[in-house]
């Protein structure tokens, strides 16, 4: 299936609530309006996505998105060209956070904004409502500084939140370097 959708500003919206249900169901995509807590099965309603997962889905070629207006059907197509540069302009440092998002979606994580932990994404094995997010993920470049505070402070978050802290390094074609940090009391 290739779902249609629209993009609206900084969001993409798929109208069509078979489509939406199944992009959610087939990997926790996007939030479907108006359904606080969604769970598979459950879903009769339009989603709303990010344009990081947007973006991915359409270069795996699972959705076609066209401009604002119509529910997508008058406005023009939008290919993952103009989706990436709609998403550098969105986000600060996007090309590495997507080298990270991608590397976990492509391993068949669930992998969500992190904001709310105070980092790039919270990371799922299963999904949203199934399991809790095990991993906070922090995107770094291979030159930045990590002070010994830094380390701490996001040592302490993801202890007080019963998740592990995992630094993520993108080195390019691909390959994503991953550091673990667990919190062991003595």
């Amino acid at each position: 299936m290739t779902a249609r959708a629209t993009l609206l500003g900084s969001r993409i919206i798929v109208w069509d609530a078979a489509q939406a249900a199944e992009l959610f169901c087939s990997g926790y995509y996007g939030k479907p309006i108006g359904i606080p807590k969604p769970r598979p099965g459950q879903i009769d309603a339009p989603l709303v996505l990010d344009l990081m997962e947007g973006l991915y889905l359409a270069e795996a070629g699972r959705m076609t998105v066209r401009s604002g207006g119509g529910g997508g059907r008058d406005g023009r197509r939008i290919g993952a060209g103009d989706l990436l540069e709609a998403c550098r302009a969105e986000y600060d440092d996007f090309d590495r956070k997507y080298a990270v998002y991608k590397s976990f979606r492509d391993k068949g994580y669930v992998v969500s904004p992190g904001i709310k932990f105070g980092c790039d994404f919270a990371v799922y094995e299963r999904g949203p409502g199934i399991d809790h997010a095990p991993y906070l993920v922090q995107v770094y470049r291979s030159r930045d500084a990590i002070t010994s505070t830094g380390v701490v402070l996001a040592g302490r978050l993801a202890a007080a939140v019963r998740k592990q802290f995992i630094l993520a390094i993108p080195r390019g074609s691909g390959r994503v370097d991953l550091l673990a940090l667990d919190w062991w009391k003595a």
